[in-house]
């Protein structure tokens, strides 16, 4: 009876503590998830370095833009979440994007694309002259 008791109560101390784990499964995580989350290269090497990086290629400059222009059509509470990354190992088409959960890069991404992009997010459909290939994919590790 001590053990019930106690696993009662660590479970009330747990539902307390981790809200998103209690209850209905996933429910309250569903709800604070977007739509879509674009992950934005940002990763620097050294300049001599054969590979290059998306930081050279102006990434961070992509990702703020991005970033406001989401924010800018009311998009960032449940449509897109716009985050920084580390090497995508996609550097020879960078500035690079990871578009989850549809799962395809866009590639050679410039500050002028972005309002393309978004407008892309609101639509559904990816803009296509950017989106990485398969063979894109291949000559880019």
């Amino acid at each position: 009876a001590e053990n019930q008791v106690s696993s009662v109560i660590a479970r009330t101390q747990l539902a307390i503590l981790w809200p998103l784990t209690c209850a209905s499964p996933y429910s309250t995580l569903t709800s604070l998830q977007r739509k879509r989350y674009l992950f934005v290269c940002i990763n620097r090497r050294a300049e001599d370095n054969p590979k290059g990086s998306c930081a050279a290629k102006d990434s961070e400059e992509v990702y703020q833009a991005l970033k406001g222009e989401v924010a800018a059509r009311g998009l960032a509470k449940l449509e897109a979440r716009v985050c920084t990354s580390s090497c995508l190992d996609q550097c020879a088409t960078g500035v690079t994007v990871l578009v989850e959960p549809d799962h395809f890069f866009y590639g050679r991404v410039t500050v002028a694309d972005v309002p393309e992009i978004v407008d892309g997010l609101v639509k559904g459909q990816p803009v296509k002259r950017l989106v990485l290939t398969s063979d894109q994919h291949n000559g880019a590790r």
